[in-house]
């Protein structure tokens, strides 16, 4: 069976196209009925070329199969295993961050701030030991004052 003709250079066309369908052109196409229109020369040729597609699509399948575990054996070989990986991954994508411009005016005004609530909590710190160190000094005076009062109450 010959693929020359119309149909054949329209549908090279199209493969050439890089634009993928949207949404409504989509639903166009699926909803459309052709086969109508078709002859049975042209339907004979689709199905052909619908074998082929299907016959490359796995061919293209199994090729991608093969690679990926190819892949996994070069990796393997390396000591490359997927927790390193992830880790590599892991500690570039923190080194980025911190080269942030974001990352490090968040990092300055975090520290400034913890520096405010580090002088505060001394501060609030200081005041506490002092009021308890009156509270102390006072109730010592009052406990000598009231252990001498007392024995002079008792004697009268």
């Amino acid at each position: 069976m010959s693929v020359t003709g119309p149909l054949t250079s329209r549908r090279a066309t199209r493969l050439l196209e890089t634009e993928p369908l949207q949404g409504r052109d989509e639903d166009a196409v699926a909803s459309a009925d052709y086969s109508s229109m078709l002859s049975e020369e042209e339907k004979e040729e689709l199905k052909a070329e619908l074998v082929q597609l299907e016959d490359e699509i796995t061919t293209l399948r199994q090729v991608l199969s093969a690679k990926e575990r190819h892949l996994v054996e070069i990796k393997q070989k390396l000591g490359m295993n997927l927790m390193n990986e992830l880790k590599q991954n892991f500690s570039k994508s923190w080194h980025d961050m911190q080269t942030t411009t974001a990352y490090k005016k968040t990092h300055e005004t975090l520290s400034h701030a913890g520096q405010k609530a580090t002088a505060a909590f001394s501060n609030v710190g200081t005041a506490i030991s002092k009021k308890f160190g009156d509270m102390r000094s006072h109730s010592i005076g009052y406990s000598i004052r009231h252990s001498i009062s007392m024995p002079a109450m008792r004697r009268k």
